[in-house]
């Protein structure tokens, strides 16, 4: 079926109150006057908005590009009576004279409009509570625990004084070894970002792991920026000079300092949060008090609203760090501060409901609506609460794609216009960890289904994108390329490298893969102990407060199962446990009708609670409770209200986004019919067995026969995971169903392929591994057409050479598929030969030039592969996530 937008995300009807509705009034106009300006108060979308074009820039080219995008703004208040109530003014006593002692608690309460001290909401609230890390494992062999290893081996490959190189730096201690390059280089203003987010994510995989090695190496380089601030002393902390701060709070050029301290406090808040590191919170405490003076400092020289402005350079999530420092500390100070840091022309839009988004940067932005969340959690105004919800209704609704990723070239632009959006930069890695971030709050807030669905959508098809499995560690790309024939591998930045890149998205990326567990079990506090699980994710979890561990399990899926099933072993390991509940999701994506629950193997009905199937029991040790999910095909349309892009759609398996192999061709065919299956089919499981790559000698190389734009040549041997490795892969079976076994296994050639032999004639066909359906024709030309002309006699290698085959054309006894040469160059076109033409020298040359070897394919098929039917060809689809340099396309301009 075509599913519309609202069958994956329906945003949330909400009315309000006029309670509440006074307060958005209010902070909209009394506060926020910055609302009135629009986008004067923000990142404005020019060059200097994107992190990537800031890289490439020189001083004086962002001087330039800096003038010219700030001529218009206002640095100081037009209309004084709107920031009365809000602006601390440099005291006057009578004398004149200033008064010296800056009241904080006098700022928020200016702020706030309200004598009353915040009051938290996380006591006797209902929201759900996070699991800890450490009593969450993944299954090693999962998608997931794979993920996550292949990030533990990159963090634990850097190396500490390299990380720490410009600390020392700048502390003026000694320096061993060299710094890394790319964005952590020592001349790049960005440095130190990704330091902080290696402390982050080190903090959440040692807790994931409790690997020992990683425990010691993440504490040497806390060790070392503990010397280093004391070496500065003053609390600061940075891999560069204040002097970055200076220009900052003069609203000067320079690149998002405080995007850099976010992510060092951060950093050492999951330090002490997740690995108990004392000496990181003295130094978090410290950096707090340094910038708290800082920023004091610009309200009393110049206004509240110059600092406001310095904002419109990205501040990363400072509001979001220090209102989680004040929940550890309680000192107002930071209360303060981190409401100083709730950008106001941005939220003030999202208060009075405004889908305002375009033009604005997006992951400058994301962070900000997150700490306007914590700020809900902290203070329990209900105004952050509304903000967050409609910021990802509004994102989801218009500004986001199949994936649920969001943002072109780093921006949003307008609502509902996604199909003039689709380039090589769209998704931004780092927008998609902070969306995560937004939902993941929502729905401990709310238990609203539509949330976890978002984040299970993001994370299998947004973050399980951006990494390169099964190669080197440390490589992920930047931007998750949306245009129909794009890769991967060719996009502005393309993969990034181990040592030499370090983009935001780097610390984004090894921080998303070190907490793959952090959002698959919530808890509900209370006297009877309830736990939701929202993501079907391999994992076992050590429900300390039940009693009870839980393992749960998913069997392999392949395109040709009806069901997604998962089971859960439950174990209790106290002697006598009380009764608890387990709630577990019923994602969008499936179907009451035919779902399945047993338990300890007998069959029941599960009571629903919404869209949570409930199960409260004393539970038994080793009870074994299996659920099985219709899962089927559906395809989702883009989000873009014009017309003529009704036709554009997303396919899904289940929660699986499916990219079509295909180097730009987009044009789908579905017939008359509504039935998405009745235009896709699965790939059965047995045609693995059916890939064939050909293979011959020549100059000391092993080429490979590989279909380059329809035209069969020569080429050099295929890297796993590219594009190359598809073109050399044809499916090679018999024109009559009932041949079996026309190839043998035999033995490994040099490059390790398995070598494949004939052991009796057989008629074939041979269909390019990404075009299903289309076959290779006697004139070596690539059709949709299959007929006599389309089939070739296989028989054993004609030079006699073992474990070789030689194809002849049906249509033409005595001609054969052929190189023309024995020693030829890469590129070398195929052709058709017939004995005794005289175009070799001799038979001996003709017999060579017409064997090949045949290996098994260098590329598989996926488990969940399917094929779709086109216009002109059908297409392969393929799990985006398990993507590597392949291209393909992720809509499809789907037409009866």
């Amino acid at each position: 079926m075509i599913m519309n937008e609202s069958s994956y995300f329906q945003p949330i009807t909400r009315t309000m109150s006029s309670k509440y509705l006074h307060i958005i009034l209010l902070f909209a106009s009394s506060l926020l006057s910055g609302v009135l300006c629009l986008k004067e108060c923000t990142n404005v979308p020019t060059q200097l908005g994107s992190h990537s074009v800031r890289a490439q820039l020189s001083a004086e080219e962002v001087n330039a590009l800096f003038e010219e995008s700030h001529s218009h703004m206002h640095l100081t208040p037009t209309d004084e009576a709107t920031w009365m109530d809000i602006q601390p003014r440099k005291l006057l006593n009578k004398n004149n004279r200033h008064q010296e002692e800056f009241d904080w608690l006098m700022l928020y309460r200016s702020i706030k409009g309200s004598g009353l001290r915040p009051a938290s909401v996380q006591e006797g609230n209902d929201f759900l509570s996070e699991v800890s890390l450490h009593d969450v494992r993944l299954a090693t062999d999962s998608v997931y625990g794979q993920a996550q290893q292949t990030n533990l081996e990159y963090l634990l490959l850097l190396d500490v004084d390299q990380l720490v190189w410009n600390f020392r730096k700048q502390a003026g201690l000694a320096t061993p070894g060299t710094p890394y390059g790319g964005w952590e280089g020592a001349d790049v203003e960005l440095r130190g970002h990704f330091v902080g987010h290696y402390m982050s994510a080190t903090a959440k995989a040692w807790a994931s792991t409790h690997n020992e090695t990683l425990f010691t190496k993440m504490t040497s380089v806390v060790d070392v920026l503990y010397t280093c601030q004391k070496a500065i002393g003053t609390g600061y902390l940075s891999a560069f000079p204040d002097e970055l701060f200076d220009r900052f709070e003069a609203v000067k050029p320079v690149w998002a300092p405080y995007y850099t301290i976010h992510k060092i406090m951060a950093g050492l808040l999951d330090q002490y949060t997740y690995a108990g590191n004392s000496k990181a919170l003295v130094m978090l405490t410290s950096m707090a008090e340094y910038f708290s003076n800082r920023v004091k400092n610009v309200v009393q020289k110049y206004s509240i609203e110059r600092h406001y402005t310095s904002l419109n350079e990205e501040t990363g999530g400072m509001n979001d760090v220090l209102y989680r420092l004040y929940t550890i500390t309680k000192d107002e100070k930071h209360l303060i501060l981190a409401h100083l840091f709730d950008k106001p022309c941005f939220l003030g839009l999202l208060a009075v409901q405004a889908d305002s988004l375009s033009g604005f940067h997006t992951n400058t932005h994301i962070p900000v609506v997150i700490g306007a969340q914590m700020r809900y959690e902290v203070t329990g105004d209900p105004l952050y609460k509304e903000i967050g919800a409609f910021f990802m209704d509004i994102v989801n609704s218009s500004h986001a794609y199949a994936t649920g990723g969001t943002s072109v070239s780093e921006f949003w632009y307008d609502p509902k216009r996604i199909a003039d959006m689709l380039t090589t930069e769209n998704e931004e890695s780092c927008t998609t960890y902070n969306m995560l971030k937004v939902s993941r709050n929502l729905f401990r807030w709310t238990k609203e289904v539509a949330y976890a669905d978002y984040y299970e959508r993001a994370l299998i098809n947004g973050v399980l994108s951006i990494q390169k499995r099964g190669s080197q560690p440390g490589i992920m790309i930047y931007m998750l390329p949306m245009k129909p024939g794009s890769s991967k591998a060719v996009s502005y930045h393309g993969w990034g490298t181990q040592f030499n890149s370090f983009w935001c998205c780097y610390g984004t990326g090894i921080e998303s893969f070190s907490k793959l567990g952090d959002s698959i079990y919530f808890e509900q506090k209370g006297s009877s102990p309830s736990l939701y699980i929202i993501q079907s994710i391999p994992s076992t979890f050590n429900w300390k407060s039940a009693g009870l561990l839980i393992s749960q399990q998913m069997q392999p899926l392949t395109s040709t199962d009806s069901a997604l099933r998962v089971s859960f072993i439950i174990s209790s390991n106290q002697s006598n446990n009380q009764a608890s509940t387990i709630n577990i999701r019923i994602p969008s994506w499936t179907s009451l009708d035919n779902f399945k629950a047993s338990l300890n193997s007998q069959k029941f009905v599960p009571m629903l609670q919404g869209s949570f199937i409930s199960i409260m029991r004393n539970w038994a040790s080793n009870d074994n409770l299996v659920l099985e999910y219709p899962i089927s095909i559906h395809s989702e349309q883009i989000k873009d209200d014009r017309p003529e892009y009704s036709s554009l759609h997303a396919i899904f398996f289940g929660p699986y986004l499916l990219a079509g192999i295909t180097t730009g061709d987009w044009d789908a065919k579905s017939g008359n019919s509504n039935s998405v299956s009745d235009w896709i089919s699965p790939v059965p499981s047995t045609y693995n067995s059916q890939l064939i790559s050909l293979t011959q000698q020549s100059l000391n190389k092993t080429l490979f026969v590989s279909n380059s734009n329809l035209s069969l040549t020569m080429q050099d041997t295929p890297l796993a995971g590219s594009h190359s490795a598809v073109q050399a892969t044809f499916r090679i079976y018999p024109q009559d169903s009932k041949t079996k076994h026309y190839f043998v296994s035999s033995h490994k050639t040099s490059n390790g392929s398995k070598s494949k032999g004939t052991t009796t004639d057989a008629y074939v066909m041979i269909e390019p591994f990404d075009m299903p359906s289309m076959v290779v024709t006697n004139t070596l030309s690539i059709s949709n057409t299959k007929g006599s002309d389309s089939t070739f006699r296989l028989i054993p290698g004609l030079d006699g050479t073992a474990n070789s085959a030689s194809l002849e054309l049906s249509t033409k006894l005595g001609c054969y598929m052929s190189t023309g040469a024995v020693d030829y160059s890469t590129g070398q076109k195929l052709l058709v030969l017939c004995k005794g033409s005289g175009k070799l020298r001799d038979d001996a040359t003709f017999n060579r030039a017409a064997t090949f070897i045949p290996v098994d394919g260098v590329r598989q098929y996926d488990p969940l592969s399917f094929v779709a039917k086109g216009q002109k060809r059908n297409f392969l689809l393929e799990p985006l996530m398990g993507l590597k340099d392949e291209f393909y396309t992720v809509y499809f301009n789907v037409r009866a």
